[in-house]
């Protein structure tokens, strides 16, 4: 049963919308390789904000998540490519369908 999530707001420096639309797409191979993560949404509203949508059936997978190479990816890449800092949100998961 999922317990857990994270909610990452990103939101892309001037110019650099379309490689943050990449590198989401192209981090989902990772995500679905990750055993703790149960689903794991990359998303857009608007022309340059973006995000992560991911859920976990124990806090132990959602650490994994934090520790895990998309994280690192998304990190090592922030400067370049974002215009603050990324909003990681952890989250409880009430009800789910």
């Amino acid at each position: 049963m999922i317990q857990v999530a994270l909610l990452a707001r990103l939101e892309a420096k001037p110019g650099m919308e379309q490689e943050v639309a990449d590198f989401l797409k192209s981090a989902l191979p990772l995500a679905q390789s990750e055993t703790g993560t149960v689903t794991w949404y990359a998303w857009q509203t608007g022309k340059s904000t973006f995000g992560i949508f991911d859920t976990f059936e124990a806090e132990e997978g959602r650490e994994a998540h934090l520790s895990g190479p998309i994280a690192a990816a998304l990190m090592a890449n922030a400067d370049r490519l974002l215009a603050s800092p990324p909003v990681i949100e952890k989250l409880t998961v009430l009800a789910a369908k």
